[in-house]
C-alpha cells in the first residue's frame, strides 16, 4: 500500500524560464507539476531554446486552475483550454498564454521532463 502526500508550495524541483515556472513534486508512479505562465510566454520563445527541438515534444495530461491557453498541433489542429478544462495535448504542438491572465495548470504526464535541457 501506498499512502504519500506532497504540497506543490515546497516542490521537489522548480524550473524557471522565460514568463513562467514549474513546480514538480515526484510521488510513487507519477511525477506532478504546477506550471505558472505569464502574459506574454509562448513555448516557441521561451521554451524552444531550453529544450532545442522544433516543437514541444512532451505529453501533457493537465486540469487548468486559471488562465486560458492556445494550442497549435504540428499538424494544424487549434484549440484553447482555459479554467476549469481538462486536456490531454500529444507531444508536436506550440502553444500561448492568451489575455492578460496567469494560466496555471496540473500536469500530470509531461512535469517529468518539460523545459528541461537535452542531456
Amino acid at each position: 500500500m501506498t499512502l504519500e502526500v506532497k504540497d506543490l508550495g515546497k516542490p521537489d524541483e522548480s524550473r524557471t524560464f522565460e514568463h513562467g515556472e514549474l513546480d514538480i513534486v515526484e510521488l510513487p508512479g507519477v511525477t506532478v507539476g504546477r506550471t505558472v505562465l505569464h502574459p506574454g510566454w509562448r513555448w516557441s520563445n521561451d521554451v524552444k531554446p531550453i529544450v532545442q527541438t522544433e516543437s514541444c515534444q512532451q505529453a501533457h495530461t493537465m486540469y487548468v486552475l486559471s488562465g486560458r491557453l492556445h494550442i497549435v498541433m504540428d499538424d494544424g489542429q487549434e484549440s484553447e483550454i482555459s479554467t476549469g478544462e481538462t486536456g490531454v495535448v500529444s507531444p508536436g504542438h506550440d502553444a500561448w498564454v492568451v489575455g492578460d491572465e496567469d494560466y496555471i495548470a496540473i500536469d500530470w504526464s509531461g512535469a517529468a521532463t518539460y523545459a528541461a535541457p537535452p542531456r
